[in-house]
C-alpha cells in the first residue's frame, strides 16, 4: 500500500531534523550545499507531500554529511547510510520513482563533490560509494515497508476490534457477528485444531481468486507453497498443540489460476472454557502489491538501467559473499560443496570505446554497450556465473566453485570470441575489442577492493600488450604497478622538496680526447628507494603532466651549471650542456618562452645549450610541430637528434629537420668494442657519418665502452662520444676526470 499524496498545508521540517548520528554538518560547507542542491533537484518532484524545494534541500544537507563521513571513515562502515534511506522515507520520499533518483545522484556526484580528504585509490572510493548506495536502498526499502505496514496494521487493528466486538455480540446476536465477519475487508478464516477450515469470509475467498471453489472444508496442511518461511510450519504445530497463542508471518498461497497471493497473516488460538485449544482464527491481508513494489525497488537498485545487467551494488554483494563465505552466485550454489570457496573474476574493458562516443555520439555508444552486454550475458551459461556492468565500458564476470579458475579463463575466451563479430548499428559495422584481466583465488585470501585492484592492473597489462586479449593476474606485476602508483603520487612533492639532482656525463671530442661538454641526466633521491634513474620516473612524469615543470627545472639547473663551466673553464672555452626534451615538452606551448627565460636568467649564450630530441618523437611531425625547434635553432640553440637509427622513416626527412647533431644509437657500434670490428657495423656507421657531414651535421656516439671502439669511431670520422669508457655520469666537479677504462671487460 503506497502513501496517498497529501494536498493539505505544506509540511515543515523545522522540528524534524534526522536523528541519524553525529555527522559533521556545517551549512556553510559549499561542497555539501552543492551536493544537496543537486540531490534536491532530482528527488523533490517525487515527494508525496507539498514541501518547498528550498526547505527540502536544507533537510538534505545533514543527510549528505552522513554519506560524506561514511565515505571517508576508516574503517569503512556503510551502516549510517541505512539510516539515511530511512530518513528519506520519513521526509516523504515514499513514491516508487524516488529511489532511482536518490541512488543516481549518490552514484554520480558523491565522490565527485565530497571526495576523501586522505589518499584513497579511485577504485576503493567507487567501491565504497556502491556499498553506501546499497545501504541507502536497503534502509529506504525497510522504512517504506514499515511505513506501509503501519497503515496495514491500523487496518488490522480495526479488523480485530471489529472481530472482538463480534465475539461479544455473538452471545446476543449471531446476525451482528456474521455482518462484521462478512463485511470486513480483511480476510478472516476459522479452522479447528486439526486444520480443517470451518468458515471463511468473502474477502479471504476473493484473495484466493476462486468464488466457485470453496476454501471451506480444505485442510490448512494442504496449503503449502515452496516459498514458505522455514519456521512457518513449526509455529503452526506449536499453536495447535497449545504451546503458543499467536504467531504472525508473511505467507504465499496459490490462487485457483496458479498465480500467487502474498499475505500478512496473523493467527490466534481460541480456547474453550477449560482452556483447551479449540479453533484457529486467521486474519489475512493481501500484500502482493507491496511485495512486488519491494521487488521492483530492489531490482532498480541492483541493476544497470541501460543494459539490464547487475550493477556494481549487486556485483559487490555477490563478490563479498564469495570472498567471505565461498558461497556461489547462483540459486543452486552449495557453500558446503568441497572447493566451493574458489572464485574466478574477469574484468573487461572495451578498447577504444571513447573514440566511438567522440566520433559517433553517446547515443550510438549506449546502443553499442547494450549490444555488448547482450553478448556477454550469453557467454555466462552456468548457474555460478554472474556478468555485471560496473559503469562506462567496464564489465565484470564472477565465477565461483571448485573449478572457477579454469572456468574464468574459458569464459574470457568466450567473451573475446563473442565480441569478435562487428556490431551493426545504423548501417555501420563497429568493431569491438576488449582487454580482460583475470584474477582467481580462494575465499578469505583477499578483500573485494584488492581483487578489483588486481583485476584492473591485470586488465591494463592486457591493454599495454596490444589489447583484444586477456592476461592472468601476477603478484609481481601487481607489486610493480602499485610501486609505480606510489612513485607517481610522490612525484609532485619530490619536485617541491628538492629530491631531484643532476649528474653529468662528459662529451669527449674524438679528434683530441678533450671534453667538449656534458649531457645532463636527472636522478631522483627517493627517501625510501634511494637513487632512481630516469627510466623509473620519466615515463610516470610524462603520463601525469609533471614532465613539463620537471623538465623546466632540469633545464634551469643545467643552464646554471653550464654558465659556471663557461666562467671557470681553464682556457675560457665554453662547454656545451645537452638537455633531453620529452615528447610532452615538445608539445608544450611555452617551450620557447621558457627556454629563452632560462638562458637569460642564467646568463648563458644559446650556443652553449643543446636540446636532445628522440628520433621517434619527430617522425611524422608536421611544420606546426617543428616550429618551436626551428625558433630555438634560429636563436642559436643546437638541436640533437637522439637515438638516431631506431626510427622507421626515410633518411630524406633529415633535410627538413632543424637539427645540428646526430646522436648515433649504441646498437650500431657494439660490434666495434673488440677487434676485429663487425664489418657490417663499420659500413653502417661510415654511411651515416658521411651522410651527416654532407648535411653539415656533427655526429655524437653514445655508449662507448672500450678504447678499441673509440679508435674505430675516430677513424670513421665521428665528432664526439660519450660512455663508460670515458666516465660514468657524476657530479659536475668531476667533468674532466676521465677514466679511459674498458668498461665492457669490467
Amino acid at each position: 500500500m503506497l502513501p496517498v499524496k497529501q494536498t493539505a498545508s505544506p509540511v515543515s521540517y523545522a522540528a524534524r531534523e534526522p536523528a541519524i548520528g553525529t555527522a559533521r554538518c556545517d551549512l556553510r560547507d559549499d561542497r555539501l550545499r552543492r551536493f544537496a542542491a543537486i540531490w534536491s533537484r532530482a528527488v523533490h518532484p517525487t515527494l508525496s507531500a507539498p514541501v518547498s524545494r528550498a526547505e527540502f534541500e536544507r533537510h538534505l544537507v545533514p543527510l549528505a554529511a552522513v554519506l560524506r563521513d561514511a565515505l571517508h571513515a576508516r574503517p569503512f562502515d556503510p551502516r549510517p547510510a541505512h539510516d539515511v534511506g530511512a530518513a528519506l522515507v520519513a521526509a516523504h520520499c515514499t513514491e516508487p520513482e524516488a529511489l532511482p533518483q536518490i541512488l543516481g545522484v549518490i552514484d554520480a556526484y558523491l565522490v565527485l563533490y565530497l571526495p576523501p580528504g586522505h589518499p584513497m585509490p579511485a577504485e576503493e572510493s567507487r567501491a565504497r560509494c556502491s556499498r553506501l548506495q546499497h545501504a541507502v536502498a536497503a534502509g529506504f526499502a525497510q522504512a517504506l515497508a514499515e511505513h506501509a505496514r503501519a497503515e496495514e496494521e491500523a487496518a488490522t487493528k480495526a479488523a480485530r476490534a471489529g472481530l472482538a466486538e463480534a465475539e461479544r455480540a455473538l452471545h446476543t446476536s449471531e446476525a451482528r457477528f456474521r455482518a462484521v465477519f462478512e463485511d470486513t475487508s480483511v480476510g478472516v478464516g476459522i479452522a479447528d485444531v486439526d486444520g480443517r477450515i470451518i468458515d471463511v469470509n468473502g474477502a479471504l475467498q476473493g484473495m484466493f481468486g476462486s468464488p466457485g471453489r470453496k476454501v471451506t472444508g480444505r485442510n490448512v496442511g494442504e496449503l503449502v507453497h515452496p516459498d514458505d518461511a522455514p519456521e512457518f510450519w513449526s509455529l503452526y504445530r506449536e499453536l495447535v498443540r497449545g504451546d503458543r497463542d499467536h504467531y504472525r508471518v508473511e505467507k504465499p498461497y496459490y490462487r485457483s489460476d496458479g498465480s500467487v497471493v502474498w499475505t500478512d497473516m496473523s493467527v490466534t488460538l481460541l480456547r474453550d472454557a477449560a482452556g483447551e485449544p479449540q479453533y484457529q482464527l486467521a486474519l489475512m491481508e493481501d500484500i502482493t502489491e507491496r511485495r512486488q513494489l519491494h521487488a521492483r525497488l530492489r531490482y532498480e537498485a541492483t541493476h544497470d538501467p541501460l543494459t539490464g545487467l547487475p550493477n556494481r551494488t549487486l556485483f559487490f554483494e555477490r563478490l563479498d559473499q564469495a570472498l567471505e563465505t565461498g558461497a556461489g552466485t547462483g540459486p543452486d550454489a552449495d557453500p558446503a560443496e568441497e572447493g566451493a570457496g574458489r572464485f574466478g573474476l574477469c574484468y573487461l574493458d572495451l578498447d577504444g570505446f571513447k573514440a566511438v562516443n567522440d566520433s559517433l555520439g553517446h547515443a550510438v555508444g549506449d546502443r553499442l554497450l547494450v549490444a555488448v552486454a547482450e553478448r556477454l550475458r550469453a557467454c555466462a551459461t552456468g548457474s555460478r556465473e554472474l556478468v555485471a556492468r560496473l559503469g562506462g565500458d567496464e564489465f565484470v564476470a564472477l565465477i565461483t566453485g571448485p573449478s572457477a579458475p579454469g572456468e574464468a579463463t574459458a569464459l574470457a575466451r568466450r567473451m573475446l570470441a563473442a565480441l569478435a563479430e562487428p556490431v551493426h548499428l545504423d548501417g555501420r559495422d563497429l568493431s569491438v575489442r576488449a582487454s580482460i584481466g583475470i584474477v582467481d583465488g580462494a575465499a578469505g585470501e583477499l578483500g573485494a577492493a584488492e581483487v578489483l585492484r588486481s583485476a584492473d592492473i591485470t586488465m591494463y597489462r592486457a591493454k599495454a600488450a596490444g589489447g583484444n586479449r586477456y592476461e592472468l593476474a601476477d603478484a609481481d606485476s601487481d607489486a610493480r604497478a602499485i610501486a609505480r602508483h606510489g612513485l607517481t603520487n610522490r612525484l609532485p612533492a619530490a619536485l617541491d622538496n628538492g629530491e631531484f639532482f643532476i649528474e653529468y656525463q662528459p662529451l669527449v671530442r674524438l679528434e683530441d680526447g678533450t671534453v667538449r661538454g656534458a649531457e645532463a641526466l636527472v636522478r631522483w633521491l627517493h627517501p625510501v628507494h634511494g637513487v632512481l634513474g630516469p627510466d623509473r620516473f620519466i615515463p610516470l612524469a610524462e603520463s601525469t603532466g609533471l614532465i613539463v615543470p620537471l623538465g623546466r627545472w632540469v633545464l634551469a639547473e643545467a643552464a646554471r651549471q653550464a654558465r659556471s663551466w663557461h666562467t671557470d673553464g681553464p682556457d675560457g672555452t665554453p662547454f656545451r650542456v645537452n638537455v633531453n626534451l620529452s615528447p610532452s615538452q615538445l608539445r608544450y606551448p611555452g617551450l620557447v618562452a621558457d627556454t629563452v627565460a632560462v638562458l637569460q636568467d642564467a646568463g648563458l649564450d644559446p650556443s652553449a645549450l643543446c636540446l636532445e630530441v628522440t628520433e621517434n618523437a619527430l617522425i611524422g611531425a608536421d611544420e606546426e610541430e617543428l616550429r618551436p625547434l626551428r625558433q630555438l635553432a634560429d636563436l642559436g640553440v643546437d638541436i640533437a637528434l637522439d637515438d638516431f637509427g631506431t626510427g622507421y622513416s626515410n633518411l630524406s626527412y633529415l633535410r627538413r629537420l632543424p637539427v645540428s647533431t646526430l646522436k648515433l644509437d649504441r646498437s650500431f657500434t657494439r660490434g666495434m668494442q673488440c677487434a676485429p670490428a663487425d664489418p657490417v657495423d663499420v659500413k653502417i656507421v661510415e654511411g651515416i657519418v658521411s651522410l651527416a657531414h654532407t648535411l653539415d651535421l656533427s655526429v655524437t656516439v653514445e655508449g662507448v665502452e672500450t678504447g678499441t671502439q673509440a679508435d674505430h669511431l675516430r677513424l670513421l670520422g665521428c665528432d664526439t662520444a660519450q660512455g663508460w669508457y670515458y666516465a660514468r655520469p657524476g657530479p659536475p666537479d668531476r667533468l674532466h676526470t676521465l677514466s679511459l677504462a674498458d668498461a665492457a671487460s669490467v
